[in-house]
């Protein structure tokens, strides 16, 4: 082919892509339908440039047009990749897997139901066509992409949740779709007329493990290299544009699935950009790969369009009966999945309740392209493969398609406002009367001051002053129906704005480099999570997800276990160290909100919900400071730690800002400020790492300043901590169930605990002790233990204990002066008495102590 005119093709392409965009906005049409419009008259025009007679001057090109160089392995193996990477990549990862559930369920169920639907009813009508070969087409129309209605959900008020499940369907089903059309084709090509469907099935788990581990292990070997390149940004983004390719090519050679292994490619990088790779960077990266992605869509489309007209020759009217079966089969396995399983789900809580209107959206929005006319371009150029199926294949796949863009794709925005999709909420049309009346009102101000500074003339003033105000008495006239607003929803609305304004200050902190990436991630998660649930349950849900960010979940729980009883102690640490930063920055963030109540949530919702959003925030304000508290008292010295490291950044940062001012205004050369920044990253890198909780040097500091342990001496100390045995517990845990052991003695170091002894109940704060008299006495006691709050206890074994009774006076007396604590009251000749004497007569003072009804003990 002349380079001259494939130059010239190319060159045409990209224009069109260009234009594609706001015409099909004018034409308030889907970019997808568009782009396949385009292509096929790209390809209508050059089959007839080609055949007529009228001139032979455009020839050449047509020709070219007509066999462009372009196969559906470089559609699946470059342009595929580069479109599934990009959806992997600026996906949000972590919200997406608390609804694993009905993505999975929807994106492989799904499609196995449409294929199953599809493959049958066609084999039912068709008289030439083999199980496999319908199975096969089954698997090629039932991938979607409802990138039309993702973009409507995110633009509606449709819940949040929704619209990144239907996303993250549309990521996967293309992956299950092209796995099981992979399988099927193995089928067709050997001519097998009845597959066995089993045996098809057992091949499906590795086609999806072996994608998977490849694109997971090019992920993290991308991620390391990416992240050891930190000064080489284009070096970075070369990196991994090779990535999608590589991997497809990987899993491919694997007999696993390509498309599989780019999506955990893209996913793995996803989860590891924000902490190891600099913001700056992030964001050149997703700028690049929107752009990547645009073309590879874009080119898809057209190219796999411009072979339309060729695949749809020899049309028979009886192959328009089979697209019908077709399309048929493919709505109603849709609907069955929307209208029937969606519903199961929401039921369990696995999925949000969606309303049958979004439903309805969904299914008509499901629309065919790219994805199933590579497939069906994949299967015509396969030599192996009957012409006869060829024939069958391309028809209906791309009849479908042709179906799906034409009829579905042009009327999706009609169906959306007969749905009332496209309408504001009565709630929403009020609330945007009184914020543009507000803002009119700032904005008045605001040029009233600035026509004052430039010295305009006073008459041009006026004039555009009285133009205004009667703007702005046309926007307070139409805020006289905010009385429909109820004070309720008034409150959500401006606690979500309060959350939105915490998210944007999170971001601000992160971009500033105040705070690091992963704290900024989990910050960002927890926001999210505060929007939706105010959103859903208003104040009520905002409580409940605000307390979130401090409340300890199953890894807390399951980090204690393996501390106390295993020993293990650096997971513990860990979480303890992301709660404690989480805290720290929280302490920092919040009082910063107050200002935007009274700056413009005040303006819009009153006094009144302003003042009650105080309130709330307030109580936030003292939760998290009250949590922080109580983790200084078992961890002490680590928040300051963090609260250092946190000044140094934010000054290293107002430091940076000064140097950048400096060289704004000429006061410093460009080589003076690169050798300040250079200095400032430095010293920020020494930064980046949150200081490590060493567990055991906590334990240590806690032992020394001890009550009962202040008078030993260091080398008696030092052989004490290493007989102590470090337990943390949570509000409510039960320590003791039903007895003292009469085996080891309990330290609080901090926190209280709640015993309870023959109906009396006695509480024990921090520098007490429990067990002891049963150990003395060699009495088990009987005793429940319960901690009240977060607790931190040392326990030392009998033998232990007893040794240290007898050789430390000091010690024995802090022992048995504890006793008083629990209501028991000592004889002073005790004190003096030896041990064997002694456990003879706790024994029987315990016992006494027992009959006797609770008057000293305090609840």
């Amino acid at each position: 082919m002349n380079l001259t005119i494939l130059i010239a093709i190319s060159v045409g392409i990209f224009f069109v892509i260009g234009i594609s965009e706001p015409l099909a906005a004018r034409l308030r049409l889907p970019y997808s339908v568009f782009l396949a419009a385009m292509g096929i008259a790209i390809g209508a025009a050059a089959a007839f440039l080609w055949r007529t007679d009228l001139t032979d001057a455009l020839n050449p090109l047509a020709l070219a047009i007509l066999n462009l160089p372009m196969r559906s392995s470089i559609f699946l193996s470059v342009f595929l990749p580069l479109l599934v990477f990009q959806l992997a990549l600026n996906i949000n990862v972590r919200r997406m897997l608390d609804d694993w559930v009905p993505i999975l369920i929807l994106a492989i169920v799904a499609v196995v139901v449409a294929m199953l639907a599809v493959g049958i009813s066609l084999y039912s009508f068709s008289t030439n066509i083999s199980l496999a070969a319908c199975l096969l087409i089954g698997a090629i129309v039932s991938t979607t992409d409802p990138s039309a209605v993702v973009s409507i959900f995110k633009g509606t008020s449709a819940p949040q949740r929704l619209a990144r499940i239907v996303e993250g369907e549309s990521l996967l089903n293309d992956a299950a779709a092209i796995a099981f059309s992979s399988l099927f084709l193995a089928f067709v090509t050997l001519n097998e007329k009845n597959p066995d469907i089993g045996e098809a099935l057992l091949q499906f788990p590795w086609i999806i493990a072996g994608g998977a581990a490849a694109g997971f292990v090019v992920g993290r070997i991308t991620v390391e290299i990416i992240a050891r390149m930190s000064s080489y940004p284009k070096g970075q983004i070369s990196v991994s544009v090779a990535v999608p390719s590589l991997t497809y090519l990987l899993a491919e050679q694997l007999a696993a699935s390509g498309v599989i292994g780019v999506v955990v490619a893209g996913l793995t990088l996803n989860l590891h950009m924000t902490s190891r790779f600099t913001p700056s960077l992030n964001v050149q990266l997703r700028d690049t790969w929107d752009l990547l992605s645009h073309w590879a869509g874009a080119l898809i489309f057209i190219l796999a369009a411009i072979f339309i007209p060729r695949l749809m020759t020899n049309f028979t009217p009886y192959d328009l009966i089979l697209v019908g079966v077709v399309v048929i089969a493919a709505l109603a396995a849709r609907a069955l999945i929307l209208f029937g399983l969606l519903p199961l789900l929401a039921l369990i809580k696995a999925s949000p309740h969606i309303e049958p209107r979004y439903c309805v959206a969904i299914l008509w929005g499901g629309l065919r392209g790219s994805v199933t006319l590579t497939l069906a371009l994949a299967v015509t150029e396969n030599r192996f493969i009957p012409d006869d199926i060829k024939h069958q294949v391309g028809i209906i796949a791309t009849g479908f398609t042709l179906f799906t863009l034409i009829v579905q794709g042009t009327t999706l925005q009609w169906a959306i406002a007969k749905l009332g999709l496209d309408r504001l909420s009565s709630l929403d049309i009020a609330l945007s009367n009184q914020v543009i009346a507000v803002a009119l009102q700032t904005v008045r101000e605001r040029v009233a001051k600035t026509a004052r500074s430039f010295g305009l003339t006073h008459e041009i003033v006026r004039d555009e002053a009285k133009q205004f105000a009667a703007r702005l008495d046309n926007a307070v006239a139409s805020t006289d129906n905010i009385d429909q607003i109820l004070d309720r929803d008034r409150i959500t609305l401006g606690l979500v704005a309060l959350a939105a304004h915490e998210r944007d200050t999170v971001l601000e902190e992160f971009r500033e480099q105040v705070i690091s990436a992963d704290l900024a991630e989990r910050l960002l998660l927890e926001t999210d999570y505060i929007i939706e649930a105010t959103q859903a349950k208003g104040r009520i849900g905002y409580r409940e997800a605000a307390r979130r960010a401090y409340q300890v979940g199953r890894k807390f729980r399951i980090a204690m276990i393996l501390h106390n009883y295993l020993g293990i102690r650096r997971p513990l640490a860990r979480v303890i160290e992301s709660r404690f930063e989480v805290l720290v920055s929280l302490g920092m963030i919040l009082p910063n909100l107050d200002s935007f109540i009274d700056n413009r949530v005040r303006r819009i919702h009153g006094r009144r919900i302003a003042n009650l959003l105080h309130e709330l925030l307030s109580r936030r304000i003292d939760e998290t400071q009250h949590e922080l508290e109580l983790l200084r008292l078992q961890f002490p010295g680590y928040a300051e730690d963090l609260e250092r490291r946190l000044i140094r950044r934010t000054t290293l940062q107002l430091e940076k800002r000064e140097y950048d001012a400096f060289s704004e205004d000429g006061l410093i050369g460009f080589e003076l400020k690169s050798t300040l920044g250079t200095q400032i990253e430095e010293r920020r890198q020494q930064l980046s790492q949150r200081p490590v909780l060493n567990l055991k040097e906590q334990a240590t500091s806690i032992v020394a300043n001890y009550p009962a342990f202040a008078k030993l001496a260091d080398k008696q100390r030092k052989s004490l901590i290493r007989s102590l045995r470090t337990i943390y517990a949570m509000p409510g845990q039960r320590l003791i169930k039903r007895e003292y052991s009469a085996r080891e003695v309990w330290f609080i170091a901090s926190g209280s605990v709640i015993i309870a002894t023959n109906g009396k109940k006695t509480r024990l704060n921090n520098g007490e002790m429990f067990g002891q008299l049963s150990i003395l006495a060699r009495y088990r006691q009987p005793a429940k233990v319960t901690a009240v709050g977060y607790c931190t206890i040392f326990t030392l074994d009998a033998k232990k204990f007893v040794k240290l009774f007898k050789s430390e006076a000091s010690f024995r007396d802090a022992v048995l002066q504890s006793a008083v604590k629990t209501g028991i009251q000592l004889p002073p000749e005790i004190f003096e008495t030896d041990i064997n004497a002694l456990a003879k007569q706790l024994k029987q003072i315990l016992i006494e102590t027992a009959k006797q009804p609770d008057e000293s003990a305090s609840q």
